[in-house]
This record gives C-alpha cells, sequence and structure tokens, in this order.
C-alpha cells in the first residue's frame, strides 16, 4: 500500500477520496474535479516521462492492452498545435 492512516492501516479508496477533497477546500481547488484516479494518471504521465516505454508502463498500471496505456500518456491537441506551429510546417 502507499497510503497509510496513522495507525499504519492502508487507506481505502474512499479514505483517499474524503482527504483529497478536504484538501482542495484547503488550496481552492474545485473538488469536483479532483478524485482518486488523478493520482494514478499522474504517476502514469511521470512514469512515462522519465521511462519513456509505453509497454513498461502497461506492465506497471496492469493493463493488458497498450491502447488502454495510451489514454494515460496522451498529448492535448493543443500541445499538437504548439508542436506544429514550432516546425512551421503549417500556415
Amino acid at each position: 500500500m502507499i497510503f497509510r492512516t496513522r495507525s499504519g492501516c492502508p487507506m481505502d479508496r474512499s479514505n483517499i477520496c474524503h482527504q483529497m477533497k478536504r484538501l482542495c477546500e484547503a488550496a481552492g481547488v474545485d473538488r469536483n474535479k479532483v478524485f482518486p484516479h488523478n493520482l494514478r494518471h499522474l504517476f502514469a504521465r511521470c512514469f512515462y516521462a522519465v521511462e519513456r516505454n509505453l509497454a513498461h508502463l502497461a506492465d506497471v498500471l496492469g493493463h493488458s492492452r497498450i491502447e488502454t496505456t495510451r489514454i494515460y500518456v496522451a498529448v492535448s491537441a493543443a500541445s499538437h498545435e504548439r508542436i506544429l506551429e514550432q516546425m512551421r510546417l503549417v500556415l
């Protein structure tokens, strides 16, 4: 387990969600946009930024299909547009 209570017991998804929502209030972040699954996406992006190997990331995340893993590291359309602008291929 990654997250544990003060007494050392593993935290379940509902405990983590409750804590995240409480932190949102303190940080002034919209609590409707924050969920425990966001941590999984953040981990996937960070892992991929270092490893750059989709197959390894799929193994770590427990995905049987790489297509599922690609969702976690997909780049936004705005990012693609910035790259194309830098390449000066689009007028």
